[in-house]
C-alpha cells in the first residue's frame, strides 16, 4: 500500500509538470507608509493594485475601536480646488469624535466607480473595486477599526456614495449624499455627467460605455433605490437661491462682490439642477417606504452648506455607527 501511494505521488508529480504554470496576480494591495500629521491625523499611502498606482488618504484616528466614515471629495478629487480638510473644518469637527475619518486624495471627475476602459485623460479608474475590497481590509486590520461604516459624498461624489453602498449592500450602515445629482441614466441627466466630465478633459463612455448602456442604468441610484434599504440616510440640497452663506458678510466670500455674483450665477444655477434630481430621489424614497434625513433649503452649490451637511448628518452617521 505505502509502494502504491509512493507511484501515484509520482505519476499525479510527473502530470503537474506538463501542466501549464498558472498566471501570476499583480502584486497584492498594501499600506506603502504612514506619516504622523499631528495629534489624531495621518497621512497614509496605500497601494492599489487594481489601479496600480498609490492613493494617498488623509486620517484621523480617534484609537482602536472605532467605526469609520469614508468622506470622498467633489470632482476635482481634491487634487487642484483642495479637499475637505482644506474647504472646510472637518479635521476640528471630528478631533473629539470616536471616528476614523478616511479621505482618499485622488480620483478627479472618476465618480470613484470602475471604469470599464482606460481614459486617455485620467488613466486607470478602479475606485469601487479599491474603496469596497481594497482599501477597508487594510485600515481595519492595520488601525483596528470595527468594520462599520459610513460613506459620504458632495456634488460629484454624493452619486459616488450613493452607488457604493448599492454596490456593497451591508459594507456601509450609513450614507450622507450633499448636493448631489442622484440621476444618471435620462437623457438629461447623462448629459450632465458627459459635461461635468469634460472639464477634466475625460470621455464618459469610458466610464460607463455610450448613453444608453445598461451600465448607466446600473448606476443610478434613483432607479436602485430599493438597494438602500436599511441604510441609514442623509439626504440633502440647495435650491440656487441665495442662503445664508451667499452674502457679503459671510466668511467665504469676504465682502468680495465679484465672488458673491459667480456663486450665485454660477452656484446658482448647478444647484437648481442638484435640486431636481435630488427630488426624483427622494420622492422614489418615499414611494418606497425608505426612510431619509432630507434637508431642502435656500442655498447655492458651494463648501459652506457642505460643511453644514458634515456637522448636521453626523447625528444621523454616530446612530447607524453605534457611537
Amino acid at each position: 500500500m505505502p509502494q502504491l501511494s509512493r507511484c501515484l505521488i509520482t505519476l499525479i508529480a510527473a502530470f503537474a509538470v506538463l501542466l501549464p504554470a498558472p498566471a501570476r496576480a499583480e502584486p497584492g494591495s498594501g499600506i506603502l507608509e504612514i506619516r504622523p500629521l499631528g495629534g489624531r491625523q495621518f497621512e497614509v499611502v496605500v497601494y492599489s493594485a487594481a489601479m496600480n498606482r498609490a492613493v494617498p488618504i488623509w486620517l484621523s484616528h480617534p484609537g482602536p475601536t472605532a467605526p469609520a466614515l469614508y468622506l470622498l471629495n467633489a470632482v476635482d478629487g481634491g487634487e487642484t480646488g483642495g479637499p475637505w480638510t482644506n474647504r472646510t473644518d472637518v479635521a476640528g469637527f471630528f478631533a473629539d469624535k470616536p471616528v476614523n475619518v478616511i479621505q482618499p486624495i485622488g480620483g478627479r471627475a472618476s465618480y470613484y466607480t470602475d471604469w470599464m476602459a482606460e481614459d486617455p485623460a485620467l488613466g486607470r479608474n478602479r475606485w469601487s473595486t479599491f474603496l469596497i475590497e481594497e482599501l477597508p481590509p487594510l485600515l481595519n486590520e492595520h488601525f483596528g477599526m470595527t468594520g462599520r461604516n459610513a460613506v459620504a459624498g458632495t456634488s460629484m461624489s454624493a452619486t459616488s456614495a450613493l452607488n457604493l453602498a448599492i454596490e456593497a449592500p451591508g459594507l456601509y450602515q450609513a450614507v450622507g449624499s450633499y448636493s448631489g445629482c442622484p440621476r444618471t441614466s435620462d437623457p438629461l441627466a447623462s448629459a450632465y455627467v458627459h459635461s461635468q466630465l469634460a472639464l477634466f478633459g475625460a470621455n464618459a463612455g469610458n466610464m460607463w460605455g455610450g448613453i444608453g448602456a445598461p451600465a448607466w442604468a446600473a448606476h443610478d441610484p434613483v432607479l436602485n433605490a430599493e438597494r438602500l434599504r436599511g441604510t441609514a440616510l442623509y439626504i440633502s440640497s440647495g435650491n440656487g437661491a441665495a442662503g445664508v452663506h451667499d452674502t457679503l458678510t459671510d466668511p467665504s466670500i469676504g465682502g468680495d462682490a465679484a465672488r458673491l455674483a459667480d456663486r450665485l450665477l454660477i452656484g446658482g444655477s448647478m444647484e437648481t439642477i442638484v435640486q431636481g434630481c435630488t427630488g426624483a430621489l427622494t420622492e422614489r424614497l418615499a414611494a418606497l417606504g425608505i426612510p431619509a434625513t432630507i434637508v431642502h433649503r435656500n442655498g447655492t452649490h458651494a463648501w459652506p452648506y457642505w460643511q453644514d451637511d458634515v456637522h448636521d448628518s453626523w447625528p444621523v452617521f454616530a446612530a447607524a455607527l453605534g457611537v
